[in-house]
């Protein structure tokens, strides 16, 4: 072989060689290109998939402070009303106390046994006391729905509108009425004790 025919099959071997790799360069364009587009398609996925992870971050944080107090809640109220009926179970007792030492004659009172049982509904009603259940006063006074329950118009010396008798003790704890006093209202009428 002649020297112009190496030349000659070498330069179309190059040329063969150069339209592979142009091919390859071209190839490896559009590769890049459509990576390009993926990394563009995937970064406002990602954004997006950020933003929902950071919103159910967030609705679970405040579901859970929702439900710590919510909790919280219940679980004050259930002290609150185990601590309120046991207050009212008391209630009675010393309601009973006071009845029984109103019956009692004075001899009675002034006896060992007497004084116990006086200095006993004392300790009971100081306990109440301690934990803000008060005993509402309401002889004498005007007729409020709100802390007393009318049983009975009755005449009497007082006013009318006015509570003339109590028939059974009511109860506030921490100022709200957990039992309201049970009361006989005055309608105004005097009670006419003179025989005629």
């Amino acid at each position: 072989m002649n020297k112009k025919q190496k030349d000659k099959n070498m330069q179309t071997q190059q040329k063969e060689e150069q339209i592979p790799q142009e091919e390859q360069d071209k190839e490896a364009a559009e590769a890049a290109e459509a990576e390009a587009e993926v990394k563009k398609a995937a970064k406002p996925d990602l954004a997006q998939q950020l933003a929902e992870c950071k919103d159910k971050y967030l609705r679970t944080m405040a579901e859970f402070e929702n439900y710590r107090r919510r909790t919280a809640s219940e679980k004050a109220e259930w002290i609150l009303r185990a601590t309120k009926d046991l207050a009212l179970n008391i209630c009675d007792v010393v309601d009973n106390f006071e009845r029984a030492l109103l019956q009692a004659k004075v001899e009675d009172l002034e006896s060992p046994f007497g004084k116990g049982v006086v200095l006993i509904e004392k300790q009971l009603v100081q306990a109440l006391e301690r934990e803000g259940v008060k005993k509402i006063e309401a002889l004498g006074k005007e007729f409020d729905p709100e802390y007393h329950e009318a049983l009975a118009h009755i005449p009497s010396d007082y006013e009318e509108n006015l509570v003339a008798a109590i028939i059974q003790n009511g109860y506030l704890m921490h100022d709200k009425v957990i039992r309201p006093v049970k009361v006989a209202v005055s309608n105004g009428n005097k009670i006419n004790t003179q025989e005629e």
